[in-house]
């Protein structure tokens, strides 16, 4: 099973990647907990895109990918779950070729929706209510990444639904109702 878990930042996409993994046993893949790790261990992938981040770039789409592959091949996981990849066409493009090569296929592409006025209030209400705020928890900083969103990540959406691969989960309702709809459309995998 693979799923592409994605969504604006704040939607909760963490949240309901990671009860995906307890309930279903994937292995979720995240592409920035793979360059932290790959960094720390100090591979040769992690070398270069330490090199890069340093300078102050984007790590390029192959370097991620390659990363992906190392990931899918040498795991003995039975599925896997995408958080917060691809970001961009030609990610999801190149990523339909590799689980091509793979033998593989994606399953399920699930959309939270969640309306820009109210991820910005809820940015504002963790601030206010929590000692654990992050660092990039704040109005302006969300508003530039949800512009990034609606120009590059969220241009993949006619690209799934295309494939009939996507479908949409009202975000804007309680954690438990969005992992109710969500675990309902993984239950229909090959149904």
């Amino acid at each position: 099973m693979i799923i592409i878990l994605f969504g604006p930042p704040g939607a909760g996409k963490g949240t309901q990647a990671q009860r995906l993994v307890e309930r279903y046993r994937l292995k979720q893949i995240s592409t920035g907990d793979m360059l932290r790790d790959s960094i720390a261990n100090e591979s040769e992938l992690g070398r270069k895109a330490k090199s890069i981040m340093d300078r102050g770039e984007l790590v390029p789409d192959e370097i991620i990918l390659s990363m992906i592959r190392d990931k899918l091949e040498n795991s003995d996981y039975k599925g896997f779950i995408f958080d917060g990849f691809p970001r961009n066409l030609e990610q999801a493009e190149a990523l339909d070729e590799m689980l091509l090569q793979l033998n593989l296929s994606l399953d399920l592409v699930i959309e939270i929706v969640v309306e820009d006025q109210l991820l910005i209030s809820r940015i504002q209400n963790r601030v206010r209510e929590s000692k654990n705020a992050r660092s990039d928890d704040n109005e302006e900083v969300l508003k530039n990444r949800l512009h990034v969103y609606h120009q590059s990540t969220e241009m993949i959406k006619p690209y799934y639904l295309k494939k009939k691969k996507l479908v949409e989960i009202d975000g804007m309702r309680s954690i438990e109702k969005v992992s109710n709809d969500i675990e309902i459309q993984v239950n229909n995998i090959g149904a």
